[in-house]
């Protein structure tokens, strides 16, 4: 079984994180699967104070928020790592206005991943 990758401990201390099995809990997955989310980059996870904890904004009440591994997968491709891409995803940005993570949860996932495709260049 191939490790499960995470960021360093990259976001806010007061951003609201979920461990995984309460992930596993949300999302009405075994705790595999959510391990299968993480390595096939479709969630995102970083470690703190040695745990892997995903954030709670990712977790919609349908399950992942819609848009989020299409951006990430763009990010990925033009060269992102995931403490990068979890950085770019939390960090406000006036023209949204908001950060790309709450724009994908209000449902303006092609706005943000327009923005994506253009930090390619």
């Amino acid at each position: 079984m191939s490790a499960i990758p995470a960021a360093a401990d990259v976001l806010a201390p007061d951003l609201e994180v979920l461990d995984l099995p309460t992930v596993a809990d949300r999302l009405g997955l075994p705790i595999t699967r959510v391990h299968q989310l993480l390595r096939d980059g479709q969630l995102l996870a970083e470690r703190r104070a040695g745990v892997l904890v995903v954030p709670a904004d990712f977790i919609a009440a349908a399950g992942v928020v819609k848009g989020l591994f299409g951006t990430v997968t763009v990010l990925r491709d033009s060269g992102y790592s995931t403490d990068e891409i979890l950085r770019w995803l939390f960090t406000e940005d006036e023209t949204l206005p908001g950060t790309p993570i709450e724009a994908l949860r209000g449902d303006r996932g092609r706005e943000v991943k327009r923005r994506a495709q253009a930090l390619a260049f």
